[in-house]
């Protein structure tokens, strides 16, 4: 079966958005499981978590956690359960990247709708994906007025932050780091990174590029705060020893700078949806 690409993945705006929506507030709207949790956050806030048949549980973030009492589980988000998907048959199934590996079997049993946030301009692309998931039950000016009250939250949070802290975001994985560039942080809330040494280098594998950092390198950024999303702990593999990390700063240097360990799951696995991006940003400001 091909993958349905309609409106949810147009870049035009919400005037296009508009306009492709053939729903009435009396129609239903599709039976659903997500494979992305932003967009099952955004569902959420809608008030159609009755249209959500399974969820992955496997990761699920604890802000999701009452999803998983009464429904069947549907993998993770890098393997769905296909079992699970046919046997409960929703209308559709919604994806991103990270289920490439399993798409064409996903494509076989079900339809699949691409929820994956698209572009460069990180407020644009959630405003698009949320219209677009409103416009498939007919509640596109309900979205709307959401996404008004969450920019204006985000905006008051933004205004809020004293002075022009200088922040580092990194991604930690099995005892390394790299350096994230993080939407939230950088563009919602228009923080600052410190410029990085001369010397650093990033590396690519595959199409994905990463810039490890240690904490020697870390110390000459000299951030006043540095955020961790450990990406081993949302995995499931070990969780950071953040205080052997606040220690390994102080020996080179780095014992003024203060450090956060984000919710894993939440900033790893989830993101870009109505409930998710006001967790992250209340995440940010109460820790600065």
């Amino acid at each position: 079966m091909n993958t349905i690409r309609t409106c949810l993945l147009a870049l035009a705006g919400a005037a296009i958005l508009s306009g492709c929506s053939t729903l009435s507030k009396d129609v239903a709207g599709p039976t659903v499981i997500s494979f992305d949790h932003g967009a099952t956050d955004t569902l959420v806030e809608l008030g159609l978590e009755d249209k959500i048949l399974a969820v992955p549980k496997t990761g699920l973030p604890d802000y999701l956690g009452e999803l998983a009492d009464d429904r069947p589980d549907a993998g993770n988000l890098k393997t769905p359960d296909l079992d699970v998907v046919a046997d409960v048959a929703p209308d559709l199934v919604l994806v991103t990247g990270r289920q490439g590996d399993s798409l064409e079997a996903l494509e076989e049993i079900v339809q699949v709708q691409d929820v994956s946030l698209l572009g460069d301009d990180y407020r644009e692309a959630v405003q698009v994906r949320v219209l677009g998931l409103a416009t498939l039950y007919g509640l596109y000016n309900e979205a709307d007025e959401d996404l008004r009250e969450l920019w204006d939250f985000v905006d008051q949070q933004r205004a809020g932050i004293a002075g022009n802290p200088q922040v580092v975001v990194v991604t930690h994985n099995d005892g390394n780091f790299s350096l994230r560039d993080e939407a939230v942080v950088f563009q919602l809330l228009d923080l600052e990174q410190p410029p990085v040494p001369e010397g650093v280098e990033s590396v690519t594998r595959g199409t994905r590029v990463f810039t490890p950092v240690t904490p020697e390198v870390l110390s000459d950024m000299a951030p006043e705060h540095l955020f961790v999303v450990d990406r081993s702990a949302a995995i499931g593999a070990g969780a950071l020893d953040a205080d052997q990390l606040r220690s390994d700063l102080a020996a080179v240097g780095g014992a003024d700078i203060r450090v956060t360990v984000l919710s894993p799951r939440l900033w790893y696995l989830s993101g870009g949806g109505l409930q998710s991006v006001r967790l992250q940003v209340e995440e940010i400001v109460d820790a600065l």
